[in-house]
Formats: structure tokens, sequence, C-alpha cells
């Protein structure tokens, strides 16, 4: 299974962006997704996350109302729109996906394959 995080980039605060990871070696539809991000000497932190069949999403209490989790019809790949950022969204953004019977959408141990992550960073 490969997954490959894409979108990051450099926005103003109160802008936009958008990120896709792209799995591959297994149909995504059947995997539960999530986003976490790592800001500098911070630890890991959930984003949002999104069950197999997409009728689920969770999220951040940080980040609900301006991010939204969605994913392909094919399955293939999940979106995380960013809208109104933040200075303090800034961070390296991972997504990985469960394998595991016992997912939980915020726990990181759950997930079993991760992406190399993406670069998000927010000026003010």
């Amino acid at each position: 299974v490969q997954l490959q995080a894409s979108g990051g980039g450099l926005v103003q605060a109160g802008g936009s962006l958008g990120l896709s990871c792209a799995a591959s070696g297994r149909p995504s539809r059947t995997w539960p997704t999530g986003w976490f991000r790592q800001a500098p000497g911070e630890e890991h932190e959930f984003v949002a996350a999104i069950a197999w069949s997409g009728d689920s999403t969770y999220y951040a209490d940080s980040v609900k109302g301006r991010f939204t989790i969605s994913r392909d019809n094919a399955g293939n790949t999940v979106y995380l729109q960013m809208n109104s950022l933040k200075p303090e969204d800034t961070a390296v953004y991972y997504c990985a996906v469960s394998w595991n019977s016992g997912w939980s959408p915020a726990r990181r141990a759950t997930y079993d394959y991760w992406g190399q992550g993406t670069q998000v960073t927010v000026s003010s």
C-alpha cells in the first residue's frame, strides 16, 4: 500500500488549500482514511477522518466548520479542503489509512499505512 499526499503550500491567513491523498496497492474504498498534522516541536494531532463508505466524517474541534474531508467516487483518493486557514494550521499534514477492525478516527495507533506528508504554511 502506498499513499501519496499532495497539495500543500504557502497561503495567507484566511485563504484556502486543498490536499489530496491518493492510495494505490489496494482499493481504498474499503479503508477508513484520516488526516493528521504535526507542527514543529509538537505531537501528531488528529485533523479529520472519513469512514470507508464516505457516509461518516469526523473532525477535530479546531478545524470543524473550516475543513471538509471527502473521497472520490472510485474511493481511491481522499481530499481535505481547508478554508479560513489560520497561522496555527501550519504543519506537515499526513494522510493515513486503517486496515484495522478496531479503527478509531482520532487514534493514530489504529492506522496502518501513512503517506509521506505535505507541508502547509499559513502566514499571518
